[in-house]
């Protein structure tokens, strides 16, 4: 089969026309992948900034495919179901995490496109406990599904972490995560910020019409005090920038996986009880609740179509901000 292998950090993503095409065993299943997202996490691996990934490794974990195997003990899906596939791609099942809700900090989790082969080639195993049903294929075909995997999935679980009563939530970064959570946002009657790089005026402008309530850069202080801050650039120094937008007891939400040192700053902007709040991989909880609201919400995803031997020039366009929206790879 063709795949695309990262091999060593730095070093640009390789494609091979031979690669062994993988068989489901016992709770997994196989699918002909369509399409898989490309997402900031993938950046963040082949620039090396995580540790320790499956070497060699096809990342990808934003996938959607339809069932062409099925192991031994799958009763829930069947051939040629059309699903999901995230970046939690297996947990224990029998540690305290996983045993209280929590199994997306499961110490022994693998995920998809970084311990486990991803979605970057034309056919991908996973466990049939983290492949997830899509909603109907004409509400959201292929390619604008894909971005409801991780960028859609993290963009909730960091929309929960914000709490029940925020209503005025600020989000920084407005890539494919905050394009996708803000329509989920003005759904719930919420109102959003739309915090881009200074001097960013198509981002702005495109925050602008999902229906911002306030564009600005991220250096910018919005004209009023916001209940929640969700921070999807990876930059450290936003958090103190942010919680001084924050209304007492508000909260920062960092919702990605790698972020740059946060520099000190005074306690005064943490005091009258704000906080600030790491998101980690995502639980089936999340995913079965997103995937129920995101045609409910009407949510519809922006994506940049590349075919899988453009991999590395779709993430070169993702470090650039050349699009805006999410980018998607033709595999199938």
């Amino acid at each position: 089969m063709k795949a695309v292998l990262f091999e060593a950090a730095g070093k640009p993503l390789r494609q091979v026309d031979d690669h062994p095409v993988p068989d489901a065993g016992p709770g997994q299943i196989r699918v002909r992948v369509q399409v898989c997202g490309v997402c900031r996490t993938d950046l963040h691996l082949v620039d090396g900034e995580l540790p320790d990934p499956k070497l060699p490794v096809i990342p990808g974990h934003q996938i959607v495919g339809r069932v062409d195997q099925v192991g031994e003990g799958v009763t829930h899906l069947g051939m040629g179901d059309r699903v999901g596939i995230p970046w939690l791609g297996w947990t224990c099942g029998t540690c305290r995490y996983c045993q209280s809700g929590q199994e997306n900090l499961c110490p022994e989790a693998k995920f998809t496109g970084y311990t486990l082969d991803g979605g970057y080639a034309e056919y991908a195993v996973a466990d049939a406990r983290y492949a997830f049903p899509l909603p109907p294929e004409d509400r959201f075909p292929d390619l604008s599904a894909a971005p409801l995997l991780c960028a859609g999935l993290i963009g909730y679980r960091a929309l929960r972490m914000c709490g029940e009563d925020a209503r005025r939530i600020g989000i920084y970064g407005f890539g494919a995560a905050a394009h996708i959570i803000t329509q989920v946002i003005r759904y719930r009657g919420g109102e959003v910020y739309g915090f881009t790089r200074p001097g960013d005026d198509t981002a702005q402008a495109f925050a602008k019409r999902l229906g911002c309530v306030w564009t600005g850069g991220s250096d910018e202080t919005p004209p009023d005090e916001l209940d929640a801050a969700i921070l999807f650039a990876p930059v450290g120094a936003l958090v103190p920038q942010s919680l001084k937008a924050l209304r007492r007891g508000g909260r920062v939400v960092c919702g990605g996986i790698h972020m740059s040192d946060i520099p000190s700053f005074p306690y005064r902007d943490l005091w009258e009880e704000r906080s600030i709040q790491s998101v980690a991989n995502l639980t089936r909880r999340d995913a079965e609740e997103f995937l129920d609201i995101a045609p409910k919400a009407d949510v519809k995803t922006e994506v940049t179509e590349y075919p899988l031997e453009k991999a590395n020039d779709a993430l070169e366009a993702l470090r650039q901000g050349e699009f805006t929206g999410a980018a998607v790879l033709v595999c199938g």
